[in-house]
């Protein structure tokens, strides 16, 4: 399926140019953030979306005309995935109000940060109320969903994909398969994540947060950073000047564990083995890089360096984007797709950043400096809790 527009919003910048740039020059947008952020007792590294931009750029681009069709305020949350795909189709140009286009939102947690505001409210008052009513049902992800299809007056019941960190390269497949059906000619995938308190001290109580900026693939990596985003990509079923396109996907789950990755990696393999010997019949020594999931916790980069290995893919480069942004749930997959689209297309691998030195038993190629490869395919990676696993293949045309 081509890929015909893209946006993504996070710390590193509002459109997929200026992320891309800000990458290609090594700029992260990981920060230290003091105790009595989100009210927590914990300091902690995170990617995080300058929200006063945010609100400055949706107002500019809307105006008096933001509320034309919801009826409630809408939170950060809605409007950095509003704006990511208003910026998107910029690029694209579809009628995104036509039964012809499908919209599909990817997020883990959606406006979870309302859960204890919302509830107050309707503990306090008549939960009959309109308003009460509406502002609980935000909590709910088809309610954010509905509101995204609602916002650009698109008829269509849109679809939500929240499946742990796999939720952004899973919501691509749904993409393909609803294309490939034919009964759209577009679809918009959405993917978006803040963080907040809930979030954070649940990755605390896992002691899976980095006092340091993350540290992928590294021997001395000591987990995770978090990160916000908000990131679109916009899908045709028909041929367009676009120059890179999804040729398949995979997903496989091992049911491993509820929180640790299977430790051969065996859910990552397979899905890696069905995208490489399906009808396309990709050759190993095609891969220009590996785009992984590479969250800097020890277990996960272990499962991903095996599935890899028993995939024969050692040799190809690796690298993971989460030391730029921070692990952005819902909206990583997009976002990694994206810049990794762009990386091919300008026939660049990236680096690994924080990368120095490996200590896994089985050797893979960690890509440490950016470097040129002509190469036209790409692999994307994504894993999450409950064994869940996907694999993409991108090509360039």
């Amino acid at each position: 399926m081509n890929i015909i527009g893209t946006n993504i919003i996070s710390s590193l910048g509002f459109t997929t140019n200026e992320n891309f740039e800000n990458v290609k020059q090594g700029i992260a947008g990981i920060k230290h953030y003091d105790v009595g952020t989100f009210d927590l007792p914990e300091a902690f590294m995170a990617s995080l979306v300058d929200k006063e931009r945010l609100n400055d750029e949706f107002s500019a681009a809307f105006g008096r005309d933001a509320m034309h069709c919801v009826s409630t305020e809408l939170t950060d949350l809605e409007k950095a995935t509003i704006l990511s795909v208003f910026l998107a189709n910029k690029e694209a140009q579809i009628d995104l109000s036509s039964e012809k286009t499908i919209f599909i939102l990817s997020t883990t947690k959606g406006n979870v940060e309302q859960l204890t505001i919302n509830n107050e409210q309707l503990t306090m008052g008549n939960q009959k109320d309109c308003s009460l009513f509406t502002a609980h049902c935000s909590l709910y992800l088809w309610h954010t969903a509905e509101l995204l299809a609602d916002f650009f007056q698109n008829p269509n019941t849109p679809i939500v994909v929240s499946n742990a960190c796999i939720s952004g390269a899973a919501a691509q497949i749904t993409a393909m398969r609803e294309l490939q059906t034919g009964k759209y000619d577009y679809a918009v995938v959405a993917g978006v994540d803040f963080l907040s308190k809930f979030i954070i001290s649940g990755f605390q109580s896992f002691k899976a947060l980095s006092p340091e900026p993350c540290r992928p693939f590294d021997k001395d990596r000591c987990g995770l950073n978090l990160g916000e985003a908000a990131a679109t990509m916009i899908f045709s079923r028909v041929e367009t000047r676009r120059a890179t396109s999804l040729l398949n996907g995979a997903v496989r789950n091992d049911a491993n564990h509820i929180s640790a990755p299977s430790r051969t990696g065996e859910g990552s393999f397979r899905a890696l083995f069905s995208i490489l010997n399906s009808q396309f019949s990709i050759q190993k020594n095609e891969i220009a890089f590996i785009n992984a999931h590479g969250t800097s916790t020890s277990y996960n980069d272990a499962m991903e360096v095996n599935a890899i290995v028993r995939a024969g893919l050692e040799n190809v480069p690796v690298n993971s984007l989460k030391a730029f942004f921070g692990h952005t749930l819902g909206a990583a997959g997009v976002l990694e797709s994206i810049i990794s689209i762009r990386a091919l297309e300008e026939n660049l691998v990236l680096k690994s950043p924080n990368f120095i030195e490996q200590d896994f038993e089985n050797q893979i190629n960690i890509s440490k400096e950016n470097h040129f490869s002509d190469k036209k395919y790409f692999v994307k990676l994504m894993s999450g809790f409950g064994g869940v696993n996907v694999a993409l293949l991108f090509e360039r045309s």
